[in-house]
């Protein structure tokens, strides 16, 4: 898959929004791809002709995966959530009238604090969904480093005592 169209699926989930576009969508991830790597273990990389976001192991190139994708859009959800939180934040310092009224009619803007309260939140949500998809990836992906004993050959025990049997004659 290459950058430009994951920025553009990134681009399209979020709606379509008038502030961003999908040009520092394809940076953010061009440039924090070991973000991922770090967190799933793995050794993606952006190759430099084809934009191409791909893993070399053993001369083997592979394309990134559905599911280390997803994991990697819910990484720019949490980037991007953090950007509003600190544009709003940010506004909220310089814009200290929240209603006005004359004449009559009234004015009245949306706080600013209650606004970043709930990209707080969602960021929150976020971080969640992301930690279970990290998780449940590892685990999928993991498999044992030892087996311990031989369980496919039946043993042959001994029993000298029966117990708690009677035997009838």
């Amino acid at each position: 898959m290459k950058v430009v169209d994951l920025a553009d699926e990134i681009y399209r989930e979020l709606g379509s929004p008038s502030d961003l576009s999908i040009a520092p969508i394809a940076f953010w991830s061009r440039t924090n791809i070991g973000l991922l790597n770090n967190s799933i273990m793995s050794e993606y990389e952006v190759d430099a002709t084809t934009l191409e976001i791909q893993e070399s192991k053993d001369g083997k190139t592979t394309a990134i995966g559905l599911r280390e994708a997803a994991i990697f859009k819910k990484m720019y959800l949490i980037h991007y959530y953090d950007t509003k939180i600190i544009s709003t934040l940010t506004a909220a310092s310089t814009d200290s009238v929240v209603e006005l009224e004359s004449d009559g009619s009234r004015i009245r803007k949306l706080d600013k604090t209650q606004q970043s309260n709930a990209y707080i939140r969602i960021k929150k949500l976020e971080l969640d969904q992301l930690q279970n998809m990290i998780t449940q990836y590892k685990l999928s992906s993991s498999s044992p480093l030892q087996v311990a004993g031989d369980d496919s050959i039946e043993g042959v025990y001994s029993r000298t005592t029966e117990f708690n049997r009677i035997k009838y004659q």
